[in-house]
């Protein structure tokens, strides 16, 4: 078997039909079209251009990484800290990959979690102030970065 190369080459610069094909896999990913034929349809393409390209053509930004970073907080158990707590996260635009809250001792719960940073956003440090803000959390820290 022949060894891939890839290449990073200007949308632009593409024939018309691979940027229908991601455009076709994105509404099929996200549950807009619900079979091949209707994504093709909605993108103006046949389904055997759909399934000549749909293995050999990803967007770039699909193929970048993310930042992965387990985080350990200590929470209040009050009311409504938590809510706050994973709004400061949703604002920060991140993906939660897990969540774990213990049950409170002593009036104070353990939550752990995972995220996924997106590239070009936010720095975990940013994140990080912004959950020590919340009021109610009594600590913050990471326990692990990828």
């Amino acid at each position: 078997m022949a060894k891939r190369e890839y290449f990073i080459i200007d949308r632009s610069a593409l024939p018309e039909v691979y940027g229908q094909v991601v455009e076709a896999k994105k509404l099929l990913a996200s549950a807009k079209a619900a079979t091949v034929q209707e994504a093709v349809d909605m993108v103006g393409i046949s389904r055997s251009s759909f399934y000549k390209y749909k293995d050999v053509i990803e967007p770039f930004t699909d193929m970048v990484r993310h930042k992965a970073v387990t985080i350990s907080a200590k929470l209040e158990d009050v009311p409504g800290v938590l809510p706050q707590f994973l709004s400061v996260l949703e604002r920060s635009n991140v993906n939660i990959l897990t969540i774990h809250q213990a049950i409170p001792i002593g009036g104070i719960a353990d939550v752990s979690l995972s995220i996924e940073i997106p590239e070009n956003n936010w720095t975990i440090e940013d994140i990080m102030e912004g959950l020590k803000q919340v009021g109610g959390v009594t600590s913050v820290k990471v326990l692990a970065r990828e």
